[in-house]
């Protein structure tokens, strides 16, 4: 029945109090069993010391060269180069008296020190623990703390924000190592506190190329990662090596079975954040099969010119960055006049339906491609020829965008941190996996348990319910935190939070969060980021957080308009104003309200979960003001605690009007 998934378990009914649960499922490609890691692998490092070996001068970290303030080209470090500098970043580490087992945090932007960083600790079997301010308040003090760091490596504009916390560091962290220089004052103020500084050149000087490494195993912690969830402190997930080396061979395989493996010649972009699983997979992947990793300059204004500059040929994203450019492109479109807009979609459903018909990418239109998305395809540098996509759900009508605009392979995928990056991925040029995550890792098995209270049945003939996974890619807990790990790991089942829903292809579809739902006064359940997603497709709508709960009849939302929207707003009803004052305007409101409800009737929503009144927020929700996390995730009660008084005004100013 199903192309891409095997069963190999029936399904259970609701039994002693637990629900029921259905059949389990694993990706075709791993019916014999799940994808075991070879005896040679003990930990990611035999992956970079393997691709040394055999690619000694291939390109292995390039950055762009900085000349009179402007940056030019790219400059590149061979793979021996990155190994010499590495044994020596190692040497000196244990030479400080940090010991197999120890933690070494890293805090900075996507850089060659970062990954260098990292594999220094892979060799000496220290566990590296990404550290990163964008989880809240403290949280880099939090993490020192809590994961017992005991060397730094942080980058230059990095210093001053951990030189802030250190004083109350300093029962574990004793040594402080910057990406690059570090000032005198510096040095003083952190030896005060009994900490040692380095910058990264006098720190590479102090070891040498003949230390001994130890001995590494895979069931050695290799990271500890802090997710930032959306309530309480942040989570240390333990991640082994036999399980961050089996997503990587785990993509690998899939990869290989659709023929498009990385290889020497790849070029890899790196800006997503390494401080996530997502980039860290990916960078390791790139390393394992040789490929160059080329580093954005951190700086959003200028990543596009360094991603035209570098010219990469894999790109990987996420649904915000992928919501942006295809915004983007879709502007340029609509100013290019009706003669460009009308050759545009004539071409984008002749390559449509095409695709639908089962054409593989490159067969789909291919003189189509040259003439008309060829443009597209340049503003990614001209050579990508893989894109992937993690982090949340993309849209379905995104990723039909790209997937026929881009010239190149899409595939999405869905995990977690606990997951170690990817549990499910849609197969290469498989067109009708489109608006699902595809199908499970070869390193899982996968099934779905049942959720009465929302209406999700894992037996009936559309299996949905909570995802649940087991298998060698697994976290192995939270650091410190069993009671965490007992909750969310059921009979050896890692329960997600998830709600899925089996395709008829073996495919999963993200379809509702289990945690984020409510119940309004009149006894309905709102499954509130379904709402969301859906109030999502309206086009004049960046972003948009729903609010309700048990004391209320009705829905109510903070949405940030998109800008050119709002302006066309006010030009054509010759309203004048700044954002802010457009924001406040109760006209503007109700034109947004009312067009938001369209979008939800349009896609069918019940009369109880259309909007009854809306706030506008001329400022995106961000990071700054902790109301999302670093994955662009609604941090629902900070979003509360920060706008209750708007939230209250809306119920009251509705209410009022009603009476």
């Amino acid at each position: 029945m199903w192309d891409y998934t095997v069963k190999v378990e029936e399904g259970r009914a609701a039994d002693n109090g637990k629900p029921s649960a259905g059949a389990v499922y694993r990706c075709i490609y791993a019916k014999d069993g799940l994808m075991e890691i070879p005896p040679a692998f003990q930990s990611p490092w035999d992956f970079f010391s393997e691709s040394v070996k055999r690619n000694p001068k291939n390109p292995m970290l390039g950055r762009r060269q900085i000349i009179d303030g402007k940056a030019g080209s790219y400059s590149w470090l061979t793979y021996k180069e990155v190994y010499d500098t590495t044994l020596k970043i190692s040497s000196s580490i244990r030479s400080r008296g940090v010991n197999p087992g120890d933690r070494c945090g890293i805090y900075g932007a996507n850089c060659p020190e970062w990954i260098i960083a990292m594999e220094a600790c892979n060799g000496h079997a220290i566990t590296y623990v990404p550290l990163y301010d964008s989880l809240g308040a403290n949280a880099v003090e939090f993490i020192i703390n809590h994961a017992e760091v005991s060397i730094a490596f942080v980058q230059e504009s990095k210093l001053p924000a951990i030189l802030i916390c250190l004083s109350k560091c300093t029962s574990h962290l004793k040594t402080i190592v910057s990406f690059g220089k570090i000032s005198d004052k510096q040095k003083e103020a952190a030896e005060e506190l009994g900490v040692d500084c380095f910058s990264w050149e006098d720190f590479a000087s102090m070891g040498n190329l003949d230390s001994d490494l130890p001995g590494r195993q895979k069931k050695n912690t290799c990271t500890i990662m802090y997710t930032s969830g959306t309530t309480g402190e942040p989570k240390g997930v333990i991640l082994n090596n036999g399980a961050f080396m089996a997503e990587v061979l785990s993509m690998d395989q899939l990869l290989l079975e659709t023929d498009k493996q990385f290889s020497e010649e790849d070029v890899y972009f790196s800006f997503l954040p390494l401080a996530h699983i997502f980039d860290q997979i990916i960078e390791t992947y790139s390393i394992y099969r040789g490929s160059s990793i080329g580093f954005w300059q951190g700086d959003v204004r200028y990543l596009i010119e360094d991603l035209l500059v570098l010219k990469p040929t894999i790109f990987c994203g996420v649904p915000r960055v992928y919501d942006r450019i295809y915004t983007g492109i879709m502007d340029k479109i609509s100013a290019g006049g009706s003669l460009k807009k009308a050759l545009f979609q004539y071409a984008y459903n002749y390559k449509l339906r095409n695709l639908e018909k089962g054409l593989k990418q490159e067969e789909a239109s291919p003189l189509l491609d040259k003439l008309v998305f060829d443009k597209i395809k340049q503003g990614f540098g001209g050579r990508v020829r893989l894109m992937l996509s993690g982090a949340a759900p993309l849209p379905k009508h995104i990723e039909e965008f790209l997937r026929v605009t881009c010239c190149c392979l899409l595939s999405q995928g869905y995990g977690l941190t606990e997951s170690c990056g990817g549990c499910f991925t849609s197969i290469a040029n498989v067109y009708p996996m489109i608006g699902t995550v595809g199908v499970p890792m070869t390193t899982i098995e996968a099934r779905l348990e049942s959720v009465p209270e929302m209406g999700y049945d894992a037996l009936s003939s559309v299996p949905r319910g909570e995802i649940c996974l087991r298998g060698t890619t697994l976290f192995s807990g939270y650091h410190k935190r069993q009671d965490l790990t007992e909750g969310v790991v059921v009979d050896g089942w890692f329960h997600t939070g998830d709600i899925g829903e089996w395709q008829p292809n073996g495919a999963m579809k993200i379809i509702d969060r289990k945690k984020n739902i409510f119940k309004l006064s009149q006894g309905e359940y709102v499954a509130v980021e379904s709402i969301e997603s859906t109030y999502s497709r309206c086009s004049l709508v960046t972003s948009i957080w729903v609010y309700g709960n048990s004391f209320e009849s009705f829905l109510v939302a903070v949405v940030v308009p998109e800008r050119k929207a709002l302006e066309d707003w006010a030009a054509n009803n010759e309203v004048k104003g700044d954002l802010k004052s457009l924001c406040s305007n109760s006209n503007a409101r109700k034109y947004f309200l009312d067009e938001l409800n369209g979008t939800g009737k349009g896609y069918n929503l019940r009369g109880f979960e259309m909007l009854r009144a809306v706030h506008l927020e001329p400022i995106p929700f961000d990071i700054d003001r902790d109301l999302i996390t670093p994955t662009f995730k609604l941090k629902r009660p900070q979003l509360l605690k920060y706008y209750k008084d708007c939230i209250d005004k809306l119920y009251s100013d509705t209410k009022g009007t009603k009476a």
